[in-house]
């Protein structure tokens, strides 16, 4: 990679023209966390939250996040996606912070990868947990998302380092 593709000579946003890619099978894998109190999580948990399954919720946030990336994101091609999986670890860090790690894989047969549309969910999933339970913590931090995988198309695959 040696040049931003969307823009074009004259340094214009421009829609990347992917109308001579041949389709293949393309996957995106992305993760990120929420950082949060103990007694957020424990209502997480045990399904005390007055606004009902939170990560239950954030998984069908996160799966149309993924299919709605393109009416986000403006220079982004809309896809049919053939795939989404948003699933979540919880993790008591310590006894003052928890954490939530949200990892979602996106695959598509396209002229173009789906690596927005797993960047995409991973961020409306957490953002929906953040809107859940931001009536009993505020100081919530939403934090690392990346991602961690791709597979398909000219570039072929590429795997996060360690």
């Amino acid at each position: 990679m040696n040049e931003l593709t969307h823009f074009n000579r004259a340094g214009e946003a421009q829609m990347v023209d992917v109308g001579a890619k041949p389709e293949t099978d393309r996957v995106a894998q992305a993760e990120g966390c929420i950082r949060m109190q103990p007694e957020t999580l424990r209502l997480i948990e045990q399904g005390g939250h007055a606004k009902g399954d939170v990560l239950g919720i954030a998984r069908i946030a996160g799966i149309m996040g993924a299919k709605r990336t393109a009416d986000l994101i403006p220079l982004c091609h809309p896809l049919a996606l053939t795939k989404v999986d948003c699933s979540f670890d919880v993790q008591q860090a310590t006894a003052k912070a928890a954490v939530v790690f949200c990892r979602v894989t996106v695959a598509t047969r396209s002229r173009t990868g789906v690596e927005m549309e797993a960047l995409c969910a991973v961020q409306i999933a957490l953002l929906t947990i953040y809107d859940m339970c931001k009536a009993v913590d505020r100081g919530m931090v939403i934090d690392q998302v990346r991602l961690l995988e791709k597979q398909g198309g000219r570039s072929g695959h590429w795997v996060r380092s360690a």
